[in-house]
């Protein structure tokens, strides 16, 4: 596993922190598009834009050389927003080998045609393995070295462990999975509940109400998750309800944080111009609420989250509407 040589591409908070936690096991190249981030790295060992206050590894070289970052690589991981993922995996076309496993970071859909990354690879790299490594995992805490869990999935069971050997770090515990279209699917259901979470919390709803819309959160994107391929035990280990509630709960969420500023009266293009992340639910919403249509699954919180987003309702209006809406049994949606 030392000799493998591991390309991350993506300077962002996760990205870098992967980057580092793989250059304790192998050696690990770090491509960014930003120049000044990469002489940062090389120079400083941190990414403060992203990783305030963090030391990178000292092997952790960074590079914007897109095409020397893949050439060698034994092993590519994708921490690439959504909407970039493709054209950036066009660029990738060119330069990698054959047959070299890709893993994605990235919890997002596509714009428009709705695709997992995971099927953008397939798509774009057809022969390659393909991965996620997903779960409840906020950067900067692992990035400190705080104890943390992941599941990194694919479907060919023995690459798979080999890899596990690749990202497990200190007290970064990865599991394995073959389940890579649920394992997928929490990563990007959960942001849209986040949302929904963040709009209670600016409101200054209590723990009961917080506890309540995850549980039914969970329920929707578990309902989604399965019609769409994923297996429903998957949606309660890790990169489900493990992911959901880190994001649900935590002070470092960046789709919880648009929730509360929503529920606090601010509007989208405020929101979103403040913010140096990424928040994959507001790009992902549309593409969420399209394939609930698509497979016939009712997600009221789903819907109403995209509303607000939209531009269609106020937070308030909706969160009001999501804690009087007439209860049936658990089990159905609602």
């Amino acid at each position: 596993m030392r000799n493998l040589n591991v390309t991350v591409l993506g300077g962002g908070s996760w990205g870098t922190t992967v980057a580092s936690l793989v250059a304790r096991n192998t050696p690990s190249t770090l491509w960014a598009r930003n120049p000044a981030t990469v002489t940062e790295i090389n120079t400083h060992h941190t990414n403060e834009v992203f990783l305030p206050g963090a030391t990178l590894p000292n092997k952790l070289f960074a590079t914007t050389d897109l095409g020397s970052a893949v050439r060698d690589a034994d092993v590519i991981v994708m921490g690439i927003p959504s909407q970039s993922f493709r054209q950036i995996l066009l660029e990738v076309k060119k330069h990698v080998r054959a047959w070299v496993p890709v893993i994605s970071l990235t919890k997002g859909l596509e714009k428009g045609s709705r695709m997992r990354m995971t099927e953008i690879i397939t798509e774009v790299l057809p022969g390659h393995p393909v991965g996620v490594l997903s779960g409840p995992n906020l950067a900067q805490e692992i990035i400190a070295g705080q104890a943390a869990a992941s599941v990194i999935a694919m479907e060919d069971a023995i690459i798979v462990q080999e890899l596990q050997a690749v990202f497990t770090s200190g007290l970064f515990r990865i599991y394995t999975n073959t389940d890579v279209i649920g394992c997928e699917l929490g990563g990007v259901l959960k942001n849209i509940i986040a949302i929904a979470v963040g709009m209670g919390d600016g409101q200054g709803a209590g723990d009961n109400t917080r506890a309540g819309l995850i549980t039914r959160g969970l329920a929707e994107v578990t309902r989604l998750g399965v019609a769409m391929g994923g297996q429903a035990e998957t949606f309660a280990g890790l990169a489900g309800m493990g992911d959901m509630i880190a994001t649900c709960t935590s002070p470092q969420s960046r789709n919880r944080h648009v929730g509360i500023q929503l529920g606090m009266g601010r509007n989208m293009e405020e929101i979103v111009g403040e913010m140096v992340m990424v928040a994959e639910g507001v790009k992902s919403a549309p593409a969420v609420l399209a394939l609930a249509e698509q497979y016939k699954v009712d997600t009221p919180i789903f819907r109403d989250v995209y509303r607000v987003l939209s531009g269609d309702t106020s937070a308030t209006r909706t969160f009001r509407g999501l804690l009087r809406v007439e209860a049936g049994a658990e089990s159905e949606p609602g």
